[in-house]
């Protein structure tokens, strides 16, 4: 399981809908490890679930391929070959003996066409009429109003009620029970900690503000939070660590960069963990682990929570009603991510 996941981490440039792509190829094609119908049951959990979609896809096929260990297994594969670059990327941009700032300018710019690409992809498949395209502004229109943590997470959740009472549940198919190897003890045990470790620590970080628990709550909460993959995790980022602690060009730069190398677009962490703490390669290498492993926990604990009881839950035409509200708010918060991209564009050109 190690050996495929870290041949696809190597190999998968493109984003979350493209590592899709090679995942079937791999696993279904292939490896034959599970059939089209299980494959595609496991996009529509991975993409209804918070999170990365494409390596919550990958733990998925691990966790039915070789149990717990097999998630891992895939996830630490498909995962590793992007840290190891992102955090040489963000450590070495510290320490060459030349100016490198000419750099910056050409990421910004790499970043600003990927995500404007992705605003115009998503918006024509998550908002194609003007109810969801609604949804879309009002959500940019906050997050651009008032760039809170808080406000991310309100809009996606006034989102959710708007979809859930305004929008008809259609095209959503029903899934079939897929069968894990883990219990209903396990799922119900894993969803708890999600949720404890969503409310806890924010306290760890206001009592130990100098702690890795610190360190962690940001990204754990992204993580938690963000519905679109790894496009959408930038404007909660943003939010979460403010210019005075990563500069705008900084943030950018790095989110650029993540768009050049293979794997998820969710190691951005690695970078930003790097960055954040400033200090030797060590310590650098062990705060990009923290973050690193604080972004991506929330998606093994919701893939083993999930699994167990999807058919069911999914069945239901009001969440699929709010899953739509959710994923026209997605559209919104990419625009504003594209919004303040320009802006540092522009701030660096004046």
């Amino acid at each position: 399981m190690l050996l495929v996941a870290s041949k696809l981490g190597i190999s998968s440039f493109g984003g979350p809908a493209a590592h899709i792509g090679y995942f079937r190829r791999e696993y279904v094609e292939r490896r034959r490890w599970l059939d089209e119908r299980t494959f595609a049951e496991l996009v529509a959990i991975c993409q209804f679930l918070p999170g990365p979609a494409s390596s919550e896809l990958g733990i998925a096929i691990g966790l039915l391929r070789a149990g717990p260990l097999g998630a891992v297994a895939a996830w630490l594969g498909f995962t590793f070959p992007s840290f190891v670059l992102l955090v040489a990327f963000a450590i070495l941009f510290d320490r060459l003996p030349f100016e490198a700032g000419w750099v910056f300018p050409i990421l910004e710019l790499v970043a600003l066409v990927v995500v404007a690409r992705a605003v115009w992809s998503l918006a024509r498949a998550l908002a194609p009429d003007l109810p969801r395209r609604l949804i879309a502004l009002a959500a940019a229109a906050a997050v651009l109003a008032a760039p809170h943590p808080a406000v991310q997470v309100g809009v996606i959740a006034v989102a959710a009620i708007v979809g859930w009472r305004a929008l008809p549940a259609v095209g959503a198919p029903l899934l079939v029970s897929t069968s894990v190897p883990i219990g209903r003890g396990v799922a119900t045990a894993c969803l708890l900690l999600y949720v404890g470790l969503l409310v806890l620590l924010p306290l760890a970080r206001a009592a130990l503000p100098d702690s890795g628990l610190a360190l962690a709550d940001p990204f754990y909460r992204a993580g938690s939070l963000v519905f679109g993959g790894g496009h959408v995790v930038l404007p909660l980022l943003r939010a979460e660590i403010p210019a005075t602690v990563v500069s705008d060009q900084r943030f950018v730069a790095g989110y650029g960069a993540a768009q050049l190398v293979p794997g998820p677009l969710f190691t951005f962490a690695a970078y930003l963990g790097a960055v954040i703490v400033d200090g030797d390669p060590l310590t650098a290498i062990g705060a990009a682990l923290v973050a690193t492993l604080a972004i991506f926990l929330p998606a093994f604990l919701l893939v083993f929570a999930a699994l167990p009881s999807w058919g069911a839950l999914r069945a239901y035409p009001s969440a699929q009603s709010a899953l739509r509200g959710v994923n026209a708010a997605v559209v919104g918060l990419l625009l504003a991510a594209l919004v303040n991209i320009v802006r540092a564009i522009a701030s660096a050109l004046i």
